[in-house]
């Protein structure tokens, strides 16, 4: 089911309304089995495949806080095989098989595999990390094994969140299901504040950008002056699709009493690719830090070892992503954009120093975001590209101009109008918010004010909204 639909705008309102009407000791199940409907209106039968990795982890968890010795850690492992063993089935079997038979045929021998005709399920990777993160911080003791089957199949499969994150900790979620949550008008009405602030970004900019991006990308040695274009408009497709649906998510959760992760904090005005990595996707980019990027030293080894952790720990990242060399480049390219980072830091204050940039602070924060844009586009295209052809094609042609073809880039003039107007609002907000939530603002403002702004919000929405109901970029993760 997807939050862009008439049927989650149906679904929404009646899950939490029988949610709030029913005994505090039922509610927990009424969510249960409206996640198990959510997720079956995708493909039914792979729900199997969620129940088996909840069963696996349940069991898991309760006997690694029992076991002593060199079980715990064995009983641990099973765990991680048997989750990543479903990724590697279901995710990863047919890329790697295609690669292997590609090296028998350079090789000129025989390969009788054949690829396997399976459908990716949606959001295989979020809730297999969510549950994975669950008997992790069970075996390191800083979580108590869950003992109701149910409350923590519920964990893992909590719809606002269970196809795209945030991923979340046992720590934040799990005892959230316990706790009685009252119907409170100021809660539910910010929730419902993000969640309408969520579908804008969705219905208004990311899906009228796809236009752009699917039609350039789709055909990019033939429209090659759009190149540039279509790499900025998928910059912001994927942030307003991906922060759209994580605020819905948030939302969603809000209006019931549950609290969410924050997955985004405006990652375009970072000021460095590091910085970059704390604001975006940061349910993800804390995952990886904790589970991968720590356990392998983090930065408390010698240099060249701790180099490397950066750099594998992103090469898993993209190959999180996906089972594409698309998208294991994408994550070497920011691995070494930070190694890069790194290894220059002195030499770059100095040309900081030498251009007096540290004498205007204001220019020297702009220059620093803008190149920081500038790298973090150019990484987009590998993550966007269908090929590795296609990107290194998209990448040597990217500042090629031709302006027959600004003309065939998908969108009308009235578009353009519209969606760089949404943009440049987008923006205003995030400006607005550095320091405190917009609703808290709008909160303080006349009511005269804050309707006008609710209502001019959901009339962008239903006036300027594609609701052709597309699927969100991440769900394909």
């Amino acid at each position: 089911m997807l939050f862009n639909s008439l049927e989650f705008f149906i679904f929404f309102p009646v899950v939490t309304l029988i949610y709030f009407l029913l005994p505090h000791r039922l509610r927990w199940s009424w969510l249960l089995l409206a996640s198990c409907y959510f997720y079956m209106r995708f493909i039914p039968i792979y729900i199997l495949i969620l129940f088996f990795t909840i069963g696996v982890d349940y069991l898991a968890g309760l006997v690694i806080e029992k076991a002593r010795g060199p079980k715990r850690k064995l009983f641990l492992i099973f765990s991680i095989i048997a989750n990543i063993g479903v990724l590697a089935v279901f995710k990863y079997f047919n890329f790697l098989n295609a690669n292997l038979e590609g090296l028998a045929k350079a090789l000129d021998w025989n390969y009788p595999i054949e690829p396997l005709a399976i459908i990716l399920p949606i959001g295989l990777s979020f809730h297999t990390f969510q549950s994975l993160s669950y008997t992790i911080e069970v075996y390191f003791g800083r979580q108590k094994a869950e003992r109701n089957l149910g409350i923590f199949a519920l964990y893992v499969m909590f719809y606002p969140q269970l196809v795209a994150g945030p991923i979340e900790r046992p720590q934040n979620l799990l005892h959230q299901f316990r706790e009685k949550h009252s119907f409170e008008y100021k809660r539910v009405t910010d929730g419902l504040k993000l969640m309408a602030w969520g579908l804008f970004k969705k219905v208004v900019i990311a899906d009228r950008l796809a236009v752009v991006v699917n039609h350039v990308y789709g055909h990019p040695r033939d429209l090659k002056g759009g190149l540039l274009i279509a790499t900025v408009c998928f910059a912001y497709q994927i942030y307003c699709d991906f922060s759209g649906y994580s605020d819905i998510a948030i939302g969603a959760a809000q209006v019931m009493g549950f609290r969410l992760m924050t997955n985004f904090r405006r990652p375009y005005f970072a000021k460095s690719i590091a910085e970059f990595w704390k604001r975006w996707h940061i349910s993800l980019s804390s995952w990886f830090r904790d589970y991968l990027y720590i356990p392998l030293g983090g930065n408390r080894v010698a240099i060249p070892r701790w180099y490397f952790n950066l750099f594998f720990t992103f090469l898993i990242s993209g190959f999180w992503h996906g089972a594409n060399w698309t998208f294991i480049i994408w994550g070497a390219l920011h691995g070494a954009y930070l190694i890069s980072s790194l290894m220059t830091e002195r030499v770059r204050a100095k040309i900081v120093t030498l251009a007096a940039l540290d004498q205007t602070p204001r220019l020297h924060r702009l220059t620093q975001i803008f190149i920081t844009f500038a790298l973090v586009c150019f990484a987009w295209i590998f993550f966007r590209a269908n090929t590795v052809s296609d990107a290194y094609f998209i990448s040597t042609h990217l500042l090629s101009f031709d302006a027959s073809h600004l003309g065939q880039l998908g969108l009308s003039r009235a578009d353009w109008v519209v969606v760089l107007l949404a943009i440049a609002l987008m923006e205003l907000v995030h400006l607005k918010q550095r320091h405190r939530s917009v609703r808290e603002q709008l909160a303080n403002k006349p009511i005269w004010v804050r309707w006008v702004a609710y209502y001019a919000l959901m009339l962008a929405c239903l006036i300027f909204g594609v609701f052709t109901a597309s699927q969100f970029i991440y769900f394909q993760f």
